[in-house]
């Protein structure tokens, strides 16, 4: 029998309970012949060009905000001057046919800013290497005709992730060549589906509703927040019976795929269900909402850490709820998920092996017919 561990996981300083990581640690399932990635070469030149085009994604809302200094920078375009081989890059295919930067982002934008005339050389005229003198202060412009050349037709070599590429393969490929700091799924995500589903999930995860309810707790840096948000918008799109693989990397991409393509009227809709359910957590639970301290408020316990499946199950089931609570309704529902909290089934249902598609449809089923006299 294997032993069961309770899923609590350490994020970048921040505590997160009922999380099950879904990374991808082994090749697993596909075959070792497949073929997922082709390699292209591109010159600085049609790079640029591209991403003027809008054909290339450099978004730091799922990259890390571009933090390289001038001097950095310029070393990189002094390397295309002396003709010094440049790292490989790492990009990946959206669905829309344009181009997402997973490793190069910083590469690809001092390149950007250059060719723009955004970017003067700066910090190459050391004694150490007098022979940077001649670019210093230089912008692309007010180099000689040649070196501008050289810079636009340094070749690049671009490893593509297919876009038909099955999607845990995507989220593991682009976690093993990331190169910079450890993305979380979430950002992988974010990524790979960046568009109206993701912008849904930032503005939700801004929203003064969602920052009441979990005090500001889930991390944005991570994406943590989204991570929960997406799970909401999964379970309350999908439907929790749909959930049958035990693929949590999946049912999340396949919900930002079905988000984006709902009329704008529909996801209006989905955010008022997710506000509601955030307003009355807040209100029911106050500082211990979705957290498992919620069922010993009463003796003033210290609030607890934010419990992922926690939040994603109440959220649903609270936000299918409609019309004018009583105070003894709020008074009812308040016990109600205190005492399940405390219910062995419950509680290992959003403690263990939370991702598993029997942890998924238990704590679904029994908050759901515990509170079906408010559910339509």
């Amino acid at each position: 029998m294997t032993e069961e561990v309770e899923q609590t996981q350490p994020l970048d300083g921040e505590q997160i309970e009922g999380y099950d990581p879904t990374s991808g640690d082994g090749w697993g399932d596909y075959p070792l012949d497949a073929v997922f990635v082709r390699t292209e070469q591109r010159t600085v030149g049609e790079v640029v060009g591209r991403i003027q085009k809008n054909r290339y994604i450099l978004d730091p809302d799922f990259q890390r905000d571009f933090v390289w200094s001038n001097a950095k920078q310029s070393k990189l375009i002094e390397s295309c001057v002396m003709r010094i081989p440049l790292p490989v890059f790492y990009v990946a295919e959206a669905k829309d046919g344009r181009i997402i930067v997973v490793d190069g982002l910083q590469r690809l934008t001092t390149f950007a800013r250059f060719l723009n005339g955004d970017l003067r050389l700066t910090g190459l005229a050391t004694d150490e290497n007098s022979g940077s003198h001649e670019l210093e202060g230089k912008h692309y412009d007010s180099l000689p005709i040649n070196l501008q050349e050289r810079v636009s037709d340094t070749q690049l070599t671009m490893y593509i992730l297919d876009a038909k590429a099955p999607e845990r393969a995507r989220l593991d490929i682009f976690e093993r060549v990331n190169s910079g700091a450890v993305l979380t799924r979430q950002q992988m995500r974010n990524a790979l589906y960046n568009g109206p589903a993701t912008q849904w999930l930032k503005a939700a995860a801004d929203s003064d509703p969602f920052q009441t309810a979990t005090g500001g707790s889930l991390s944005s840096k991570t994406m943590r927040d989204r991570e929960a948000i997406n799970r909401f918008a999964a379970f309350a799109i999908l439907g929790w019976e749909t959930y049958v693989s035990g693929d949590m990397d999946v049912f999340l991409a396949k919900a930002l795929q079905h988000l984006a393509t709902l009329p704008e009227a529909e996801r209006e809709g989905l955010r008022s269900r997710f506000d509601r359910a955030m307003t009355l957590s807040h209100q029911l639970f106050g500082q211990h909402a979705f957290r498992k301290s919620l069922a010993y408020e009463g003796v003033d316990s210290p609030r607890s850490i934010i419990n992922i499946s926690l939040f994603e199950v109440s959220a649903v089931v609270l936000s299918r709820i409609t019309g004018d609570l009583s105070a003894q309704d709020e008074e009812n529902i308040r016990d109600t998920i205190a005492t399940l909290v405390d219910d062995e089934d419950f509680s290992r249902a959003i403690t263990y092996s939370t991702n598993s598609t029997q942890a998924v449809h238990a704590r679904f089923s029994i908050l759901s017919h515990a509170l079906e006299e408010y559910l339509p």
